[in-house]
């Protein structure tokens, strides 16, 4: 059954939809902006690398244990209360790590910032799922940018504050944007319904699940087996408890329904193939072609404007050709766009591996809008929050999945290639065929977006 919300005015939701990307935006750059900083910040504090590593690692450790306890927060407080409160948080640990003192100070500020970071991305899609209704179509375009363009400009700006002003403004530069997204978020975000829930916490399955997903996701970011290994187990443990439970934090009942799960085996999918294999290309151009930070952001440009194009016209192109025929077409342009890069060791024009961007960056935009799509409108709008939670779950793990797949793939064919832009061709042929998957379960999207 669909969501029966009336249709709001399009200002209106162009508004919201404004104010939850600036959100979006700044929850994704800043988890990807420290990564230019690390040997500025270990030197500065005077801290072993090993340590300031985890000024990283505890923003992802954080984030993830975040996520699933956003439903039933929402649920039970309303997601404008929610998101304002994410957002709080989020700045004010922004603003304590610009002032940390010492490498475990600033690890301690940024598993603030992670757990404000973590709920903004899917408290905002509950709420503009929500308020949007059956305009939800014609406007998921512009609430799935960020996730798109951020990670371009992440790298890009921290290594401009970085070389100009030092780390400590790769925060400072943010908490004006924090601020201000606040401001704006209360005059603009809908007051809460009055139904609330009141079933209680549940307890057992948040102690199973945040650290679970925490650690699982840690310990295949960082290439610790046993991390992954324990999370791996207390996320079995949850999935017992889950279904002997009448009221989970995250339910998996939403699982039989063919929308949601055709969904989440999509996005599961897409987080483990296309776009894990982002992490290679930022790396190519580092290791390989000796760009800066800064250098390798532009040379990224191409994919994130390819991305942004299709992503602003996906409504238009969703009410065209449906959401099975869209998905397909992303994922065919994805690939088309991958299979420059499996020839890496054959040396291709820079010329030949822009456009292939491009065109790679098309088929990311025409593959992300159909999932989400797909997903709230097939959904009770009183469903919407829990399913949001467990829609960026799923994605959290397959994209964990998939990145540490194909890092230990280039790590070993690094150390048995006879040139290292081979080694980064055969993964991309890895990352290639992985991607291919991607397009069983697009077969099973509807042909036709919800009413």
């Amino acid at each position: 059954m669909g969501m029966t919300t009336a249709v709001r005015p399009d200002a209106a939701l162009w508004r919201l939809g404004g104010v939850l990307i600036m959100g979006a935006v700044l929850s994704i750059l800043d988890a990807t902006i420290v990564t230019v900083g690390i040997d500025s910040i270990a030197h500065d504090l005077e801290s072993p690398l090993t340590t300031v590593q985890w000024v990283a690692s505890a923003y992802l450790l954080a984030a993830s244990a975040a996520i699933p306890l956003s439903g039933w927060l929402t649920d039970r407080f309303g997601g404008r209360a929610v998101w304002l409160t994410a957002v709080a948080i989020f700045t004010a640990g922004t603003l304590l790590c610009g002032f940390a003192w010492s490498a475990p100070a600033l690890i301690a500020f940024r598993v603030l910032h992670g757990l404000g970071g973590g709920l903004m991305q899917p408290v905002g899609q509950a709420v503009f799922a929500q308020a949007a209704g059956p305009a939800l179509g014609r406007m998921i375009g512009v609430i799935t940018l960020p996730a798109t363009v951020a990670p371009v400009l992440g790298p890009m700006l921290g290594g401009a504050l970085v070389a100009d002003l030092g780390w400590r403004w790769m925060f400072f530069g943010i908490v004006p944007l924090g601020v201000a997204t606040f401001l704006f978020a209360r005059r603009l975000l809908p007051a809460p319904s009055p139904e609330g829930t009141q079933a209680p916490l549940d307890v057992r399955g948040i102690a199973l699940l945040s650290p679970g997903l925490g650690v699982f996701v840690y310990g295949l970011a960082e290439g610790v087996a046993v991390a992954w290994i324990a999370g791996a187990l207390l996320l079995l443990a949850y999935g017992v408890h889950a279904s002997r439970t009448a009221a989970p934090v995250l339910d998996l009942k939403l699982f039989r329904n063919q929308g949601f799960a055709v969904a989440s085996a999509s996005t599961f999918l897409l987080g483990a193939s296309l776009y894990s294999s982002m992490l290679l290309l930022p790396l190519y151009y580092q290791q390989i072609e000796h760009a800066s930070a800064w250098q390798a952001g532009l040379l990224l440009a191409p994919q994130a404007l390819g991305s942004a194009a299709v992503l602003l016209a996906s409504g238009p192109l969703l009410a065209r050709f449906g959401p099975r025929r869209t998905m397909l077409a992303g994922i065919g342009l994805s690939l088309l766009g991958t299979i420059a890069f499996t020839q890496l060791g054959s040396a291709p024009s820079g010329l030949m591996l822009t456009l292939s961007l491009l065109i790679r960056g098309a088929g990311l935009g025409a593959a992300t809008a159909p999932g989400m799509t797909t997903l709230y409108g097939s959904l009770e709008r009183s469903r919407i929050p829990r399913a949001a939670s467990a829609f960026n779950v799923v994605n959290r793990i397959g994209g964990s999945l998939g990145t540490a797949l194909l890092a230990a793939i280039l790590h070993d064919h690094l150390t048995t290639a006879t040139s290292p832009p081979a080694a980064f061709g055969t993964t991309f042929t890895w990352a290639l065929a992985l991607s291919a998957l991607t397009l069983i379960p697009a077969l099973c999207f509807p042909s036709k977006g919800p009413q």
